[in-house]
């Protein structure tokens, strides 16, 4: 998995595997799902992220295991 923040699009990214994506659906506002051949989910964005979030939240980010 790999998890990008692009301050200068104001976008997060969070990329499950390098499948081909073939397909982009915006599901909410500002959330786009990227959808492989399968039909399975490949990748989720977030836009507009500092409306979201703060900066201070988005430099650091806590991942736990279930």
């Amino acid at each position: 998995m790999k998890i990008t923040v692009d301050k200068e699009s104001d976008t997060l990214y969070f990329r499950l595997d390098e499948t081909k994506i073939v397909e982009s659906e915006e599901v909410r506002p500002g959330v786009i799902l990227d959808f492989d051949e399968n039909d399975s989910v490949v990748g989720v964005e977030f836009l507009n992220i500092s409306s979201r979030t703060t900066p201070e939240k988005l430099s650091s980010m806590l991942f736990q295991s279930v």
